[in-house]
């Protein structure tokens, strides 16, 4: 449990430090986006305005995420690091809306900018999300890892400004601009798109994607003593804590030493599955059973 508590401390410091790297630089992306008159440069500068705000949330989230359990949240606060990430996105869905919005007008009418002050902010960008993707390369959590993909959109989307720009300067096709704008919304949305997703599936608890139930059910049953297995919910706490519950039905008489041993073989057998939290309800064929009355 204190490793577990670890891993979220450096969590909480890599989306700090995420946090104010996003809103330094978002600054100087208005600075340098009102110079060159580049609508992809201004564009991104709010996207990173919306992603600070989005990455307050987060590490506000993941402090919450600390908390110990107690007799209201039994499972602990882990969820509300997820809460956090799906606020970012919906920020991000917003922010992109508004860059479609702004970018569809100098489609008709493009305008021209500074090329070289873009190929130099192109530069900066690259470097300083480089950075704060880097710091997030080893997250666990599902926050982290929404945090780490606008780090690594805004690195592919300052790379093909960087290329509009060599462009830009040497054709005039001042259309690129907005172009870009236009592309790297899409991209973005798209991303979120599966992003969030994920975390409703979650939320929902859906049984995670790296886990097979049937196959789950076939490793237990290669343990002679268990006859059948029912009631079985595998769900995930935050994308990462993985949880089962489990009734087995077993052909030895129900007594302590016989369910610590199915017990202490379901958990080897489950290892390979990587679930954290298993509680199983050992039963005999005939035994009653809560699921009887419900069917």
């Amino acid at each position: 449990m204190g490793n577990h508590h670890h891993h979220h401390n450096i969590e909480t410091k890599n989306i700090k430090a995420a946090f104010f790297i996003n809103l330094c630089f978002a600054i100087i992306e208005i600075i340098g986006g009102i110079f060159t008159n580049s609508l992809a440069i201004l564009s991104d500068a709010l996207h990173d305005f919306g992603d600070s705000l989005g990455l307050g949330l987060a590490w506000y989230f993941q402090k919450i995420a600390q908390k110990e359990k107690d007799d209201n949240y039994t499972y602990g606060y882990i969820r509300y690091s997820l809460l956090g990430a799906i606020i970012n996105s919906i920020i991000l869905i917003i922010g992109s809306f508004f860059i479609l919005k702004s970018a569809i007008p100098r489609l008709v009418n493009p305008e021209p900018m500074n090329t070289q002050g873009m190929f130099l902010l192109a530069i900066l960008g690259i470097a300083v999300n480089s950075l704060a993707m880097w710091r997030l390369k080893q997250g666990h959590s599902h926050n982290e890892k929404v945090v780490a993909l606008h780090f690594l959109e805004d690195i592919l989307g300052w790379i093909a400004v960087l290329i509009g720009s060599v462009v830009i300067y040497f054709t005039n096709w001042y259309i690129i601009d907005p172009i870009l704008s236009f592309i790297i919304a899409c991209i973005i949305m798209f991303n979120v798109y599966r992003n969030i997703k994920s975390s409703i599936k979650i939320i929902l608890q859906a049984v995670p994607e790296n886990i097979n139930i049937k196959d789950i059910q076939s490793t237990l049953l290669e343990i002679e003593y268990i006859t059948s297995i029912h009631d079985i919910h595998i769900w995930s706490l935050d994308g990462n804590s993985n949880i089962m519950t489990a009734h087995i039905v077993t052909n030895l008489p129900i007594n302590q030493q016989n369910n610590a041993t199915i017990k202490a073989m379901v958990h080897e057998k489950l290892q390979p599955f990587a679930i954290e939290h298993i509680t199983i309800e050992i039963e005999n064929k005939d035994d009653f059973c809560s699921l009887d009355i419900e069917n």
